[in-house]
């Protein structure tokens, strides 16, 4: 769920040694006395802020919601990767210990934000890419190197600025910039969009101002799996020629491969059944998973639907109850949708979160890949429900029952 991000709000929950610091290198409300404030009472602090000038507020308040949005599990986590790529391993560990010891989230990103900033930028792009959902996966690619030198960057911006502005009538500038995590690549494009003219309040004057923004297209690149996946919110007319721009600039490729249809799709049926477990390793955080609706879909007449929902908040098997009262042939009707809720611990210490997992036939899932939704998934595999790839099958220990 979205968190709503207020000025006060970011003030109160900010530490004041922490915001001093902030307004102290912006050199602003140098006569506001931060020690002798009580923490979390922003009234004071709240009263000199609105006397600021907008022009001074509204650029601080944009770099206050990128760091409140980046305190919370998934922000420190992209903090900790960017930084894996900056440090080495002893200097990463002592990084991320002190780190680990501040009493919260918002600590941690604003003593990143202050004391390491080159960490930021690409901390809040992975983060970013993670809230990001329904990316669109190329498989069968070579497992070779992807460039990341200027001139591939160049390349891959102008195949992109020729292509959207050809077809689009946008994209006359572009650019590109390459972040390492872990053993993925990601690719950053910002083409440039049309012009528009936005309502915006200026010194206290409602004003239409012209700007140039620009639209985003991701890459993920593995070399591991020889996969791509594409993040772009337009038409799908697109996916194909900006995969095979990727191919071409990146890949060092003459032609892009062909793409191979996945044919998998999601065991939904045997969720119907009562006693199935949910497995998952004990390390994983996972405290329970109930199935809370099911979608059964008619084997003889297409179209014929039924949705059953139950309150498992007393009973984990109210569905299966629900369904034995109804006696459905399983013969005539199999699953097409299911919504689980898992209860997970997020942050040690804390009381575990409910994450609701929607799942459809054949093959579309809610779940991201963000930190805590991947060890949702790896449940999801180790249950017999999330599809394996051939390669990725292995002779694993066994997980432990539900």
């Amino acid at each position: 769920m979205t968190r709503h991000y207020t000025t006060r709000d970011f003030f109160r929950q900010m530490p004041n040694a922490l915001l001093a610091r902030y307004f102290q290198r912006r050199d602003v409300l140098a006569d506001l006395d931060f020690a002798t404030l009580k923490e979390t009472k922003p009234d004071e602090l709240f009263a000199a802020w609105m006397e600021l000038p907008d022009s001074l507020r509204n650029g601080m308040d944009a770099e206050f919601k990128i760091i409140f949005e980046m305190s919370c599990e998934n922000g420190f986590c992209a903090i900790r990767d960017e930084a894996a790529w900056h440090l080495d391993e002893e200097p990463l560990a002592e990084f991320v210990e002190k780190l680990a010891a501040l009493a919260n989230h918002a600590e941690r990103s604003m003593i990143t934000y202050l004391d390491h900033n080159e960490f930021w930028k690409g901390a809040t792009l992975f983060y970013h890419a993670d809230t990001l959902s329904h990316w669109r996966k190329r498989k069968n690619l070579p497992h070779g190197s992807a460039a990341t030198d200027p001139s591939s960057l160049d390349e891959l911006a102008h195949l992109m600025r020729t292509y959207f502005h050809r077809t689009e009538g946008r994209g006359n500038n572009c650019i590109v910039e390459p972040y390492r995590r872990g053993d993925l690549i990601y690719y950053f494009a910002y083409p440039e969009d049309y012009s528009q003219h936005g309502v915006e309040w200026v010194n206290g004057t409602l004003d239409r101002r012209p700007h140039n923004p620009a639209f985003e297209v991701i890459y993920v690149y593995s070399r591991k799996k020889g996969a791509l996946d594409v993040k772009f919110r337009g038409s799908t007319k697109a996916i194909e020629p900006l995969q095979s721009m990727f191919a071409t600039a990146i890949l060092k490729l003459t032609a892009l491969p062909p793409d191979p249809k996945d044919g998998r799709v999601y065991d939904l049926d045997q969720l119907s059944k009562r006693g199935f477990s949910f497995l998952y390793e004990p390390e994983s955080g996972i405290q329970s998973i109930v199935l809370r609706k099911i979608r059964l879909s008619s084997r003889v007449r297409k179209g014929d639907r039924i949705t059953l929902e139950a309150d498992t908040s007393s009973n984990p098997n109210a569905i299966y109850d629900l369904l034995d009262k109804i006696g459905l042939s399983p013969n005539l009707f199999h699953v097409t949708q299911v919504e689980l809720a898992a209860m997970i611990i997020s942050e040690v210490g804390k009381p575990p979160k409910t994450v609701t997992i929607r799942i459809t036939y054949p093959n579309s899932c809610s779940l991201k890949y963000d930190e805590l939704d991947l060890r949702l998934r790896e449940m999801l595999e180790a249950s017999g429900i999330e599809p394996k790839d051939p390669e990725q099958e292995s002779d694993e220990e066994e997980p432990v029952e539900a």
